[in-house]
This record gives structure tokens, sequence and C-alpha cells, in this order.
């Protein structure tokens, strides 16, 4: 008899434990597509960047308006060079089993995953606000 209980206790404890192991790989796998989905929201805005600054370029001058124009050209251009390097730093840090295919991250990747979060919505609102500033200044 209490083979039997000392059993259902050691069944009922590893079905525990691999319950609650297999949500932290959906938690961590969502976390990656909603990180991997700013990126791929903000990614095409990097042609609309380029177009923007050429636009800039061709009305900067020593005017104090030209300054302005300059200025948010180095802004747009600054967002740009900040997306470029997220992206090769993301890169590094994971590899594509783990971005694609939800592959369960280490303690240490799940706390980069969290920096790398943080680092993407700061970034789209860097983008979105350089963009955004770009247009205004154009439509002046």
């Amino acid at each position: 008899m209490k083979g039997k209980i000392l059993i259902l206790i050691l069944i009922g404890s590893s079905l525990f434990v691999n319950c609650k192991g297999d949500k932290k790989p959906e938690a961590e796998s969502r976390q990656m597509k909603e990180v991997m989905a700013i990126h791929d929201e903000i990614m095409p805005k990097m042609g609309d960047i380029g177009k923007l600054v050429d636009q800039l370029k061709a009305r900067v001058d020593s005017t104090d308006t030209g300054k302005e124009y300059e200025q948010a050209m180095h802004d747009l251009q600054e967002a740009h060079m900040a997306m470029m390097e997220w992206m090769q730093n993301f890169g590094k840090r994971f590899d594509s089993s783990e971005i694609l295919d939800g592959k369960a991250l280490s303690e240490e990747k799940q706390q980069w995953l969290d920096e790398e979060e943080a680092r993407v919505k700061a970034l789209k609102e860097q983008i979105n606000n350089s963009i955004a500033r770009a247009e205004e200044l154009l439509q002046q």
C-alpha cells in the first residue's frame, strides 16, 4: 500500500513538473512572436526613411528652417542605424530555431529576450517619431 502511494505521488509530481515546464516555452514563444511582430511592423518603414532623407537633404541649407530639415534628416538616419544595429545584435543573441521555431530559451536568453523586447519597443517609438517629424516638416 505504501509503495502504491509513493508511486502515485511520484507520478503526480512528475505530471505537475511536466505541465509547468510546458507553459514556459509557450510563453517564451509568444513573447518571441511579439518581438518579431514589432520588427515586422517597423522593417518596411526603412524604405520610407530613405525616401524622407532624400527629400529632406534637398531642403537643407544654412537657414533656421534648413537646419530643422537637417536635424530631422539626422534623426531619421539614427533611427535607421538603430534598427540595423538592433537586428544584428538580436541575430547574435538568438539562433533561427529560437526565433522561428519557438525553441526553449535558457534562463540567460530569456533575460535577453526581455531586454530585446524593451529595445524593439523603444526602437519602434524612435522610428515612428522621426518619420512623423520629417513628414510634418515636409508638409510645411
